[in-house]
């Protein structure tokens, strides 16, 4: 540990808080004001990125830290129904591609969440049609607003796409953020290392899924 991480942890529990080896209690995750995204698990993404079992291995660890704390649990997919893909303007790049191949329309196999997530019915489940999980026939401000939500856990795939434009539209709307940085991907392996290790850290905690429950017991005691 660090002099300066010291000091941190020095100072929380002088405030009274306790905080977790190697982080201090401002890192604290608090489940009852949590949400977890789990964002583009679905085969026309798994397809693409490198070790498609072990994400979906290390998402489903995460899954499970948040069943066990009740933080809320949200799903994210990428799906294009007709009017969808009929709306998107010739001068989208990406999506414009995308609705003239027909990709990811709704209801095809490629948009579900993999099995192996078990969705409740206590769950969120947004459908979007951009990259961004805020892009979507559901207001997720609102809905997270409305549920006390203040801190986002994001894992998801890729890095370049779902991950980059949710976590930078969630951090210019004040959320604190922690991205789970064993559980995104990208098919590019050089993007997502640059991503990861020099632009998410300006605006969210870079953490593992095994820090999960560290983090949770860093809590304020107060």
């Amino acid at each position: 540990m660090t002099t300066d991480q010291t000091t941190d942890q020095t100072a929380d529990q002088t405030a009274g808080r306790t905080a977790a080896p190697g982080f201090t209690a401002a890192a604290a995750i608090d489940p009852a004001r949590t949400a977890l995204l789990l964002m583009d698990f679905q085969p026309a993404v798994l397809a693409v990125v490198p070790d498609p079992e072990g994400l979906l291995a290390r998402a489903g660890e995460a899954l499970a830290w948040a069943r066990a704390h009740g933080a809320q649990v949200v799903f994210v997919r990428v799906a294009l129904t007709e009017a969808d893909a009929a709306a998107v303007p010739a001068r989208n790049k990406t999506f414009a591609q995308v609705a003239a191949a027909g990709y990811l329309a709704d209801g095809s196999p490629a948009t579900v969440p993999h099995a192996s997530l078990e969705i409740r019915k206590e769950d969120l489940s947004v459908r979007k049609f951009r990259f961004s999980a805020f892009a979507s026939d559901t207001d997720l401000r609102a809905e997270l607003r409305a549920r006390g939500v203040d801190t986002l856990v994001l894992a998801g795939l890729s890095t370049s796409g779902v991950v980059l434009s949710t976590l930078r539209e969630a951090a210019d709307a004040d959320y604190r953020l922690f991205l789970l940085a064993d559980a995104v991907a990208d098919p590019d392996p050089e993007v997502h290392r640059v991503l990861v290790e020099k632009v998410f850290p300006r605006q969210a905690e870079i953490v593992t899924t095994a820090d999960l429950d560290t983090l949770t017991s860093a809590v304020s005691t107060d």
